[in-house]
């Protein structure tokens, strides 16, 4: 049993903190911190009255100090944080300070380049190894869930893996003519940078939507999928041995991608400040203002999501196909928590690092990613708490 700092209370973090107190088994504790502290009392007013005993706070995620303070009054034993990725150095700067194990859902990027990678996370590694804590990087579903797909694909069915396709699928419909199901900033920003692939020990680098393929999704049906970059991709290549091919698609939907492509081109995607009436706003901060929050799209959201992994290797000498994925419903997660599919699938999972971490069963002085545990116990977590997973030895195939 223990304590749960979860920093954050969007729509992913409403789901984690929804699931961590169904887990009072693991922990009894929490407190939800977050720069909109009524966000945290509206949820604790909700929640309140089980056996996880919930405070709330407010708090700057910018703010080293601030967070360093908060968590010396409140001594939690893990934090978990689900703010925005450009917190993620400040919040690890504060765990380490305050030897407290640190675990997150997305790798960390700077406000003004739209860069994201790991380099800047995997730096701290020695500190925390000397500091005698865990920091869990990645522990969503993508990444996350995939990283653990390939370590249990590594594990149990092949000796080498050569090659992944990750296939991330929503056929959710919410009814307006543009949306996105979480964080507009960072999902734009994700959708229109340039993509990219692992080959042959090398990034090969593409135009943003240029490689475009058709996939016939289990439950779902043929989706067009284009491919992105993505952060498990840079640390898969380093956590996998043998790999030769690394590629992560995400579908998207026609009338999606004509409103981007001309929110892009007059230039409201950009996050190259403006000035407009004599001070500067970014476009990209301001788009987000006006499109529907996320955390609303839960109740008129129905369909299904698809994300799983596509595995080519070797297993006793013989060239081996598996996929592996999850097929998570809107409405029913909706039932359940109050969220729609793309928080959920975020959501769980961050429970579940937390809970491993705090069990020690994911414990170990450094900073890593979620393939880099044993990923039974992850796997087993996943079918218990609302993901389960199925798998396919003669998938269709990429090319």
């Amino acid at each position: 049993m223990g304590k749960i700092l979860v920093i954050g209370c969007g729509g992913v973090a409403s789901v984690a903190i929804h699931k961590i107190c169904q887990n009072d088994s693991v922990f009894d504790e929490m407190m939800i911190a977050s720069r909109t502290v009524s966000k945290c009392d509206a949820l604790k007013t909700k929640l309140d009255g089980g056996k996880v005993k919930i405070q709330t706070a407010q708090v700057d995620a910018d703010d080293t100090a601030a967070l360093v303070e908060l968590i010396r009054s409140y001594h939690p034993d893990v934090v978990l944080n689900l703010a925005l990725p450009y917190q993620d150095l400040t919040i690890m700067d504060a765990c380490l300070e305050t030897g407290t194990h640190y675990i997150d859902t997305a790798n960390y990027e700077p406000k003004d380049t739209a860069k994201f990678e790991y380099k800047w996370q995997w730096a701290y590694h020695d500190r925390f190894r000397e500091k005698g804590i865990t920091a869990l990087l990645g522990s969503g579903f993508d990444p996350g869930v995939t990283g653990v797909f390939t370590a249990y694909a590594l594990k149990h069915h092949f000796d080498e893996i050569h090659e992944i396709d990750i296939l991330d699928a929503n056929a959710g419909d919410h009814g307006y003519p543009f949306a996105t199901n979480f964080n507009p900033e960072i999902n734009i920003r994700e959708v229109t940078a340039n993509g990219s692939y692992w080959q042959d020990g090398r990034w090969v680098e593409t135009e943003p939507m240029e490689i475009k393929r058709v996939y016939d999704f289990p439950e779902i049906g043929p989706k067009d999928m284009y491919l992105l970059h993505h952060e498990e991709i840079e640390s898969l290549a380093k956590n996998v041995p043998g790999i030769k091919r690394i590629r992560f698609f995400m579908t998207f939907g026609q009338s999606y991608l004509t409103h981007l492509k001309c929110l892009e081109n007059v230039g409201m995607t950009s996050i190259e400040p403006i000035m407009y009436e004599g001070r500067p706003i970014i476009p990209l901060q301001f788009l987000k203002a006006v499109l529907p929050d996320p955390a609303s799209l839960g109740p008129r959201t129905v369909g299904k999501t698809n994300i799983g992994c596509i595995f080519k290797g070797i297993k006793d000498g013989k060239e081996k196909t598996y996929y592996i994925y999850n097929v998570c419903d809107h409405q029913e997660c909706y039932r359940e928590v109050g969220s729609q599919a793309i928080s959920y699938t975020t959501g769980v999972p961050a429970m579940i690092g937390a809970m491993l971490v705090m069990n020690g069963k994911w414990r170990k002085p450094g900073v890593f990613n979620v393939e880099e545990f044993d990923p039974d116990p992850f796997m087993d977590a996943l079918n218990i708490w609302g993901l389960p997973w199925q798998e396919s030895f003669s998938p269709e195939i990429v090319d």
